[in-house]
């Protein structure tokens, strides 16, 4: 299992499959090519069903085009046996003869494979760092050592772990504030405007605890609503679910005056979570649906809150099985390919059901049927039995017949 670095990726929005992937997988091309003519790039898949909205050509454009004269062809009908987000690069010399050609897979998060292994990881992260990536080892270890789960990752990682996760927590907090503050029209054919602010605005007005769920909502939605225009977030784990674990962290710092060193504790567990669904399922919309996703970032929310919260390594894993088992079968449908309709609405509301499953968690001793290995087994194979048209191709479920 990779470095938590891997999981928390700082870089634009709106997506880290669709975006950030193709951004890197096309620098990676331009280092490689030499006395380049033109290129062209083959969108396979859900890369193409809903590329252009989740600006996949202009992030390709971007890198190559400076370069060489660089064409985009469309294949939303082919997938590719390895993962559905498949990308061909091929670049021509003056001749019109083919140089180079590369097949790369964007898996989500951000991060490549060439369908063998990842690629694009510097030396030092090309590595695995966790001697356990099933949360019920590292849940006995805890139990066993009396340590905790940010523990593990401490000794895995090492400490220099810390300023990392310190610069993940300011881009959180900044684009939380950001997104407070902007308003107007999210960018797109929808004109979908912000809510965040008014919100935040809202929620000032209400009682205690009308005003906590409120606050959260304003939050999620700011962060959500900054990936959508293409601002500058955390994958966590991806770009469309990245205002979950924000919001919770947010809110709680801000309510209970946590310190610092605590909330960095609470985004190392959130992480260790995520990090294990990455490695033995997926983190990847167009591979699972929005499980794995949203799902994954409720799961990674929750347990933040429980550990936040005193709760036993039990009950943490507790909360986050929750976080995740109640959003098995939720399906990647974004209207007209946009990280709009519904992903923003639905950060907010796994941000308050993560909160939800905290607060379930700690009114039992921990104990219960269902392991969190168990559910994200049962994900991986939900997300594999989804028709394609259910994952992030925007063909079916909310995408289907919407005209803006």
């Amino acid at each position: 299992m990779k470095s938590l670095r891997e999981l928390y990726r700082i870089g634009n929005g709106p997506s880290s499959s669709h975006t950030m992937g193709p951004k890197k997988a096309s620098e990676l091309f331009f280092n490689r090519t030499q006395n380049v003519r033109r290129y062209k790039v083959t969108l396979y898949g859900s890369l193409a069903a809903t590329g252009k909205g989740h600006l996949t050509d202009v992030a390709i454009m971007n890198v190559l085009n400076p370069k060489a004269p660089t064409t985009i062809e469309w294949e939303p009908k082919i997938f590719l046996p390895f993962h559905p987000n498949a990308l061909k690069f091929e670049a021509f010399d003056s001749e019109n003869k083919v140089i180079d050609s590369w097949t790369v897979y964007s898996i989500g998060g951000g991060a490549l494979s060439d369908g063998e292994k990842i690629v694009g990881l510097g030396p030092e992260m090309d590595r695995d760092i966790y001697s356990m990536n099933k949360i019920d080892d590292i849940m006995s270890w805890c139990e066993k050592s009396g340590k905790s789960y940010w523990e593990y990752v401490e000794e895995s990682e090492g400490k220099e772990i810390w300023d990392y996760l310190r610069e993940v927590w300011k881009a959180m907090q900044d684009a939380v504030n950001r997104g407070l503050n902007n308003e107007g029209v999210l960018p797109g054919p929808l004109s979908l405007s912000r809510k965040a602010c008014s919100y935040y605005i809202k929620a000032k007005g209400y009682k205690s605890s009308l005003q906590s769920r409120g606050l959260v909502f304003s939050y999620a939605l700011a962060v959500s609503e900054e990936n959508a225009s293409g601002g500058v977030i955390v994958t966590a784990p991806t770009c469309g679910s990245s205002g979950v674990v924000p919001a919770i962290l947010y809110h709680l710092a801000n309510i209970r005056g946590f310190s610092e060193d605590r909330i960095l504790r609470a985004l190392t567990t959130a992480g260790l979570f995520g990090n294990t669904v990455k490695q033995n399922a997926s983190i990847s919309g167009a591979e699972v649906g929005c499980q794995g996703e949203v799902g994954v970032a409720c799961a990674m929310a929750a347990a933040a809150a429980a550990q936040l919260f005193g709760g036993s390594p039990a009950q943490i894993e507790y909360a986050a099985e929750m976080g995740l088992e109640h959003h098995l079968g939720m399906t990647c449908d974004p209207v007209c390919g946009l990280v709009q309709i519904p992903c923003i609405e639905r950060n907010a509301h796994a941000a308050t059901r993560a909160l939800d499953a905290n607060l379930y968690s700690m009114f039992t001793d921990g104990m219960h049927r269902v392991s969190f290995d168990r559910v994200v087994e049962v994900m991986r194979q939900t997300g594999h039995d989804l028709p394609s048209l259910y994952k992030e191709t925007s063909e079916g479920g909310l995408a289907k017949g919407h005209k803006f």
